[in-house]
This record gives C-alpha cells, structure tokens and sequence, in this order.
C-alpha cells in the first residue's frame, strides 16, 4: 500500500490521549556546535520510554476483530510499546527477542505482563520465532518497522517537529529498519518538500543503509553496539519501510562507535539527559563534523531513555566498554 499524510493524522486521532505529544526543547549547546537553532524531540518522555509506543499503540488499535494475542520481535523498545498497549487493550503479548538485548529492556518488558522468548543472536532469528506464533489463531503480529500502520504511527513524530518549527531545515532521524525515518520523512516532506531528512546510524551493521546501497534487502550481520535498538536486519520481504526510506531520505550517515559515545557524553553533560546510544546519532554526526552545514533550524530525535546504567555510567565516567569482542576504549568527556 501506498501511505500518505492522511493515513499520519488518521493515526494521531487513533493514539490520543494514549501517548504523549512530547515537548521540543532547544539545545544551547548543540546550537553553537550546528551554528543554527537546534531542539532535541524528547521521547524519552513517552511511557515505555520510547517513541515505539506511538506506532505500537496505532497497529493495536488496528488489530484484525478477534485477535486475543499481540506478538512482535524487537530490539526492546518496540516490544515494550507492544506490551504496554497489549495491556491497555486487555489483551496478552508475547515479545520476541535476540540474546543481545540488554537485560535492562527484557525486564520493562516483563514488567508489563507479557512473555518474553529469546531466540537466537539476531533480530532475524526473533522474527522466525514470532512469525510462527503468528500463523496461531488469535495471534496479530506487530512488526517493529515494515507496517502500515506503525509507520503512520511514528510519522507523527513529523507532524509535532513541523508544527512547533515550521521553518525548519534539516531533520536528523536516527535509522534502524526505517519505520521511524520513513514515517517522519514522509509527514516532513509532505508539509515542506523542502525539509532535508537525514538518516542516522553506527557504521557496524548499518543494514538499511547497506541494503539501499545494494537496490535491495539483504542481510547484515548483527553486532553489539552502543546503539543497541539500531541493530537487526530490514527484512528480506521488506514491503514498505525500505522503498520509503530510499526515497525520501536526502542521505544516510554513518558514525562510529566512538563518535557515538561521545556523543551520549554530551547529551548527559550539557543537556542533562539519559538516553540511550541511539538517541545521539545525529548529535554524533555534527559533532564529528559529517553533517553539511544546515541553512536554517535543525532538530533530532532523542528516542528512548532505557539505557543500561552499568554501562551508561562507564560511558559517562569515561571507561572503557565492551561491546561483544570489541573493545570501545573510553575517554573522559572534555578530555
């Protein structure tokens, strides 16, 4: 199917009052390092924690009459937003899950009432397992990215950044399996065709960027990395996410592991805020001087807060980090 701004509003009548319409709040310091106003949308502020709420919530109450079961596979935040609306619905959940989601995620997760499976060392093997709980009757399954409707749910996003600047410039969207980055682009560009939107993701794994660069889905390994929620693959069926995300980004930048961890340093130090790995990728890419110089107003998306405070407070501290066999060293910020 063919999705529209139409189909966004359709979804922020179906999710209100269920979600937050997050503040947009400028950043002084990023604004000196951009030389344009900058503002971070904080999502971090959403129930879950995260901005998957916004399309979990949408594809929910969506759900074909009958169904007594959500399912999905996820790198954490979209299964927490499963579960929570899961909850709301009254209905059960069963979240999906690689062995390289941090615990800090399963447990929100388990929280909120619903089973977790974990099932192998990739977000494709999560999605074996959840698309045979799918073929179950009863059983919806919500994908974390390649669905209409949690597309148009994460395009709202879009709809907020553009009424609180409308003049805006540039908007940085961090890019994982592109259901964010295509619902945002696609409420952007529909308001202002003019708006640059940019893809955002670390330089191991980058499966959409990598898949783009091909003319076609393919498969990525799957590393850890500080950017935990960014990791998994696009699918190799991708139906929507992949042709959106190639079409209406303006480019896809790649940061490194370090870049990125000097970026969470600064998020914390001069904005004061926890967030996770993936939320900074944008701030990242300014930082490391790989963004062309904005013309006007940019803003980025501060997706989620459920951070692993082991190794959010070695990051802060400026130690080093593990990250499977690979070793982040650290580094002070300032330093």
């Amino acid at each position: 199917m063919q999705l529209t701004l139409t189909d966004i509003f359709e979804a922020r009548r179906a999710i209100a009052g269920r979600v937050v319409r997050t503040p947009l709040l400028p950043s002084r310091f990023m604004t000196e390092q951009s030389g344009q106003p900058f503002f971070l949308k904080m999502e971090t502020m959403q129930p879950t924690g995260a901005f998957k709420l916004r399309g979990a919530t949408n594809a929910a109450r969506n759900a074909p009459e009958g169904t007594t079961t959500l399912t999905c596979c996820s790198t954490g935040n979209h299964g927490r937003g499963v579960a929570y609306a899961a909850r709301e619905l009254g209905l059960n959940a069963v979240i999906c899950m690689s062995s390289l989601v941090p615990q800090t995620k399963l447990d929100g997760i388990r929280a909120l009432g619903s089973e977790t499976r974990i099932v192998g060392n990739s977000q494709d093997d999560a999605l074996a397992e959840c698309r045979k709980l799918g073929q179950a009757t009863g059983v919806f399954e919500i994908s974390p990215f390649d669905d209409p409707y949690v597309i148009a749910g994460q395009g709202t996003i879009g709809l907020e950044i553009l009424e609180d600047v409308p003049n805006l410039d540039t908007l940085l969207v961090p890019l994982s399996g592109g259901g964010l980055a295509a619902g945002v682009a696609l409420a952007a560009k529909s308001i202002n065709p003019q708006v640059r939107v940019v893809g955002l993701t670390m330089d191991r794994g980058a499966a959409m960027k990598t898949s783009i660069d091909a003319g076609r889905p393919v498969e990525v390994p799957e590393v850890a990395s500080l950017a935990d929620s960014l990791g998994g693959g696009i699918g190799l069926d991708n139906r929507l996410s992949f042709a959106m995300c190639r079409d209406l980004l303006d480019e896809i930048i790649l940061v490194t592991e370090g870049e990125i961890y000097r970026a969470m340093q600064a998020l914390y130090y001069e904005d004061s805020h926890v967030a996770e790995g993936a939320c900074v990728v944008g701030i990242a890419a300014i930082l490391a001087g790989k963004l062309t110089a904005p013309k006007g107003p940019v803003a980025t998306i501060i997706t989620g807060r459920n951070v692993d405070m082991v190794q959010f407070t070695k990051v802060m501290t400026g130690q080093d980090v593990m990250l499977g066999d690979y070793l982040l060293e650290g580094k002070p910020y300032g330093a």
